[in-house]
């Protein structure tokens, strides 16, 4: 039987017995993907071909990779005397009754039992310190996270013991008290021990602050292909998917090549380099296949916002409504239909409907804050974008967001400081560039500008000319008039080359005719006489200056030639 196979059965298993369902529900995809025509499920003897072969009743098995199984947990022998127990436990715990599971299981001693009872606590004691501070909106007192002063007491019952799931209760609640150090490491024996606990490796993730911290550790983790899911995971999550990252994502693929969760992370590469068109085929693929999900549809509604395909977000967000209204990714797809309505008062409800039920939706308060910009209500768009930035201060666009708030308030060395933590979360994102260089422009800082605005350029359409004569500004504005020349030719060529017409860049060309005769005998006059010819014999709004420098530059050179 596939090993893969054997271990994703398992992870569902133990995952749900332990009451962590987004981790079990992640596995049973892998199980669970139906195929267009069949809704069959995998099976013991689908085929174990190096070449992955289809069929109408049976779908995909993963090839093997026989080095990178990992043993299922160990028999607890305390596990089948409480049984009963545990199964009441979990029907409290489905039930939201998680004070009365983890009283029915205290004294227990198997380690399934033993963590539901903690993980039960800890879930209620957050509970009740998000009420605590949701009462103490708009008074000083509050603070700016919620705090959750019973984890302390909670630490205690987890310790000593090298179970995969009790080491990363240790490592949430190691988390949950800033002690980031110790509960990573508990966290990277979890995973050692038990690498199909996605929710473990999404509080990894959590607290990986940057790609070179994520490199410093990989040695660490698991060989094992979900160790290659997480890796591309982190990076998305930073907008850092290199093609290292996405060669990974395509191998990958061809393991698992039926896999939602993938197809959805190959979506999110693709949206994040501005290619919607492929993003928007993958997520139509992914819908075809499985209908009813409803994770990543809210960055499909993104797609289609960017897209302007107004008809085709309406039904969808028509058609997941009926489905399930109360999650949160729902009520950002319906927020998006309404922004591209131009209704922004109804897309903030929808997006403050998404924080209610969700507080650490980062994507609804990025986009609420975009919202009351629209509206010009920079206070609360201000809230909304700190709010984002506490939620995941490693998203780039909350922190855009503030810049571009502040810019608009006139305070440029507030969006300074904004534009700069942008850009050093998306350092290949020219619009960060763009940004930062016009912010620096603003406050008179031209040669940081100058630095910004050739950053820019690397990453810019080489058929675009803003970025070149942006830069010609700057140099003329700093009396480098040699630079801001060169800039202004390369402007030139570039229009001439694209077939643009002369009136976006005769003020290029007279620049250039004007450098050149400033520099007497050494100019090129040559060069300076085609510019001032082109635009003089046209009908562009500059063709009385180019006609008066051409005549002066004919009768300098008359003047030269009978000297």
């Amino acid at each position: 039987m596939n090993a893969h196979v054997d271990e994703i059965r398992s992870a569902v298993r133990d995952c749900s017995e332990r009451g962590l369902h987004a981790a079990a529900r992640w596995a049973g995809e892998f199980l669970a993907t139906p195929a267009v025509s069949s809704h069959s499920r995998l099976s013991d003897s689908a085929p174990l071909t190096s070449t992955p072969r289809r069929t109408p009743s049976r779908p995909f098995v993963p090839p093997v990779e026989p080095d990178t199984s990992f043993p299922e947990l160990e028999t607890d022998p305390y596990e089948t005397d409480e049984a009963d127990l545990h199964a009441v436990a979990r029907t409290y715990f489905d039930a939201k009754e998680l004070d009365r599971a983890s009283h029915l299981l205290r004294g227990c001693r198997s380690a399934r039992c033993r963590f539901l009872c903690v993980y039960a606590q800890y879930l209620a004691s957050e509970k009740r310190a998000q009420d605590t501070w949701t009462a103490k909106a708009d008074t000083r007192s509050r603070e700016e996270k919620p705090i959750n002063p019973e984890l302390v007491v909670l630490l205690p019952k987890v310790d000593g013991s090298k179970e995969p799931f009790i080491l990363f209760l240790r490592g949430i609640i190691l988390s949950g008290l800033r002690r980031r150090a110790e509960a990573i490491e508990c966290i990277i024996m979890s995973l050692k021990a038990y690498p199909w606990n996605w929710s473990c490796w999404q509080l990894l993730s959590s607290l990986i602050e940057d790609s070179d911290e994520l490199t410093r550790i990989q040695p660490l983790l698991p060989p094992h292909p979900v160790t290659k899911m997480f890796i591309v995971n982190v990076m998305v999550e930073l907008h850092a998917a290199t093609d290292e990252v996405q060669q990974m994502l395509e191998e990958l693929l061809q393991i698992f090549p039926a896999s939602l969760h993938l197809m959805a992370q190959k979506a999110l590469v693709c949206y994040h380099i501005r290619d919607f068109d492929q993003a928007e085929g993958i997520f139509d693929r992914i819908l075809e296949l499985d209908p009813h999900r409803i994770e990543e549809i809210d960055i499909f509604s993104n797609i289609l916002y960017v897209m302007d395909k107004r008809a085709k977000l309406s039904h969808l967000a028509h058609k997941f409504v009926v489905m399930n209204k109360n999650r949160p990714e729902v009520c950002c797809l319906v927020g998006n239909y309404y922004s591209l309505r131009m209704e922004h008062e109804k897309a903030i409800k929808y997006f403050r409907r998404a924080v209610q039920l969700d507080q650490t939706y980062l994507a609804a308060w990025t986009l609420m804050g975009h919202e009351y910009v629209e509206l010009k209500n920079s206070e609360a768009a201000i809230e909304a974008y700190r709010r984002a930035v506490d939620v995941n201060r490693k998203d780039y666009r909350a922190w855009y967001g503030l810049g571009q708030t502040y810019e608009l308030l006139d305070m440029p060395q507030y969006a300074l400081h904004y534009y700069q933590r942008a850009t050093a979360l998306r350092p290949y994102d020219i619009r960060m560039w763009q940004a930062l260089g016009n912010c620096y422009r603003i406050l008179d800082k031209s040669r940081e500008a100058i630095e910004c605005y050739k950053r820019a350029l690397i990453g810019a359409d080489q058929r675009d000319t803003a970025g070149h004569l942006q830069l010609a500004q700057l140099f003329s504005d700093i009396g480098q008039h040699r630079e801001a020349a060169a800039y202004h030719q390369h402007c030139v060529e570039i229009c001439k080359w694209v077939g643009k017409p002369l009136g976006e860049y005769a003020k290029s060309c007279i620049y250039v005719a004007k450098y050149e005769m400033s520099r007497g005998a050494a100019g090129d006059w040559r060069l300076a006489r085609e510019y001032l010819e082109k635009v003089a014999n046209s009908n562009v709004g500059e063709v009385t200056v180019a006609a008066e420098l051409l005549r002066e530059l004919l009768r300098e050179t008359r003047e030269r030639v009978q000297s």
